[in-house]
């Protein structure tokens, strides 16, 4: 018989527990980078996520010897699977100590809830939509996670080779960009070109123009188009893109937001953009349990305010397909790298790319670049 429990959370407090578990089994690890509470109970919340206009989900925790050992989110996203023709559950927010029961137990219960809904495959990890981050870590283990990143122990892959029955459907790489101490002549070259044979240009934003001028909603549509092909994304609806202007938008550092506009087009169509921020991961690490509250803010503050850390996070890059093949994103560069001279950032941290995708990973060919990290997600056949 076996000595774990699972509990599916049904209530504020198992909830609560569901969230702190992360925090309890990452206590002192270098790498990790905990994700702030409120974000934590924003996202999990089915009364607050905007996402659950077409999600569902039911979120389960494991016990052993009376104590939680482990978590998961069971999530099938109703948008994605009609788009990409699938019947998946996914699971994320998956977290265990180092137990193969325990492990076993957790992915069982998302396997039995997604066969109950009718679902013929499990894939994970993965977040509600793209926004939330995706892919288990397998190499990398001895590098600084991100707070758009899943940071993971070693054990985890290990545990997923031994449970059986689980292969790989997708994997993500993840770069350093180290941030040249001059613009690359290549992106200056490309940058002047572009701008004259096809009347692009570089749109710097003030906080009027994000709020009231609709370039919050116009960012966002953007990144729709962009990222429509990638894998398991499923289209941002309105609601949800109005919740991550509010989320992501507010604490910017404008200097860091790029926009590129093509002239030629009526109202100068916003046809790329770059939103990179510094790292919070050093700021996030000192929040006790994830909380800004009592000390955690001035951390935070100092990061992105007074740029304190050497590490600027490439959170948001997209040009519409049909401008990628004009060199567009050498304007973002263009404009992004002196400022980044200026903050005294040393490298940038990519946000994941599928290893596939080898048009994104071109656009870093004129820097010094290093892959530092591997992630995987996995599927399983019901």
């Amino acid at each position: 018989m076996s000595s774990v429990m699972i509990k599916r959370v049904s209530n504020r407090k198992e909830l609560e527990a569901f969230i702190q578990f992360h925090y309890d089994l990452y206590r002192g690890n270098e790498f990790d980078v905990p994700n702030l509470h409120s974000d934590e109970v924003n996202t999990l919340s089915k009364d607050r996520n905007a996402a659950f206009d077409f999600c569902e989900a039911e979120y389960f925790l494991a016990y052993k010897d009376g104590r939680v050992a482990g978590r998961v989110a069971a999530i099938i996203n109703r948008s994605a699977n009609t788009k990409w023709n699938r019947q998946s559950v996914r699971f994320g927010w998956v977290d265990f100590i180092d137990d193969i029961e325990v492990s076993g137990a957790l992915l069982k219960a998302v396997e039995d809830w997604g066969r109950a809904k009718g679902m013929t495959e499990v894939v994970g990890p993965l977040g509600f939509t793209d926004m939330d981050p995706e892919g288990m870590l397998t190499w990398g283990f001895d590098q600084l996670g991100t707070q758009a990143t899943i940071y993971n122990y070693p054990y985890y892959p290990e545990h997923m080779e031994k449970l059986g029955g689980w292969e790989k459907d997708n994997d993500y790489v993840e770069y350093k960009l180290y941030v040249p101490e001059t613009v690359p002549e290549k992106y200056k070259k490309i940058a002047e070109m572009i701008q004259k044979r096809y009347n692009l240009h570089v749109k710097k934003l003030n906080r009027k123009e994000v709020f009231k001028d609709g370039y919050g909603q116009k960012i966002f549509e953007v990144i729709n188009e962009t990222f429509k092909d990638l894998y398991g994304y499923s289209q941002l609806t309105q609601r949800q893109i109005d919740q991550y202007v509010k989320m992501y938008l507010p604490m910017a550092d404008l200097n860091l937001v790029t926009l590129i506009e093509d002239w030629n087009l009526p109202g100068h169509d916003v046809i790329g953009v770059g939103i990179t921020i510094p790292s919070l991961s050093r700021a996030l690490q000192k929040c006790h349990n994830g909380r800004l509250l009592p000390f955690g803010w001035w951390p935070v503050i100092q990061a992105l305010k007074f740029h304190k850390t050497d590490i600027v996070d490439l959170l948001l890059i997209g040009i519409l397909p049909e401008y990628r093949t004009k060199g567009a994103n050498a304007l973002l560069f263009n404009d992004l790298i002196p400022w980044y001279q200026r903050y005294g950032f040393k490298w940038g941290e990519t946000h994941v790319e599928m290893e596939t995708n080898g048009k994104v990973q071109g656009q870093w060919q004129y820097l010094e670049r290093e892959m530092h990290k591997r992630r995987r997600c996995y599927i399983k056949k019901l």
